[in-house]
């Protein structure tokens, strides 16, 4: 009974947990200014900076992926999952290793994917567009017609767009994701 008391009461509704962060709207324009403004410095700046920090944040992900996987198959009851397991997970340790060691390298390989994997996307929302009996075809088209040239422009500048590709994105990402705060925060405070 003592729980129940010492606890505020869990929020009712969106508009009850709305007006409780009202207060704080300061803190989610202001973490929403850090980051928007990161985004700037990333994409004025720091673009090489951007890209190399994105791929150490991939090489870390994939070690840990790899560590997980690795546990996954010392508990696997069999000796083949257990291989199966330990080697994909022993690959991608030593694939972030390896991002890790070389980020440039591998800025360079993870940007050639991601051009490629554009253009596979772009046509295949192209094809979606043609196939589809009515609606947004124009926009899904439009879309994916953007959506190959973003991949060409890419890979035509390869592999000298492996140094600003991935740290651009970085910038437009933290941009629009400090904006969203900040829109958040000043929604907050206008309730």
């Amino acid at each position: 009974m003592t729980d129940q008391m010492t606890q505020p009461a869990a929020p009712h509704s969106l508009g009850d947990l709305m007006k409780r962060l009202k207060p704080r709207w300061g803190w989610f324009v202001g973490f929403g200014a850090l980051t928007a403004a990161l985004g700037i410095a990333t994409l004025g700046y720091l673009v090489v900076i951007g890209t190399v920090a994105s791929v150490y944040m991939i090489g870390f992900a994939m070690i840990l992926a790899g560590g997980a996987e690795i546990a996954m198959g010392l508990k696997a009851r069999t000796w083949g999952w257990m291989a199966i397991w330990i080697l994909a997970g022993l690959l991608y340790v030593v694939a972030g290793a390896f991002a890790i060691a070389q980020p440039l390298v591998a800025a360079a390989f993870y940007t050639l994917m991601i051009g490629a994997a554009l253009i596979v996307t772009g046509v295949a929302r192209v094809i979606a567009a043609i196939r589809l009996p009515a609606g947004n075809k124009a926009m899904i088209g439009l879309a994916g017609a953007v959506t190959v040239a973003l991949g060409l422009m890419i890979l035509a500048s390869w592999p000298a767009s492996g140094l600003f590709v991935l740290g651009t994105f970085l910038g437009i990402d933290l941009l629009f994701y400090g904006l969203s705060w900040i829109t958040f925060g000043m929604r907050l405070k206008s309730l």
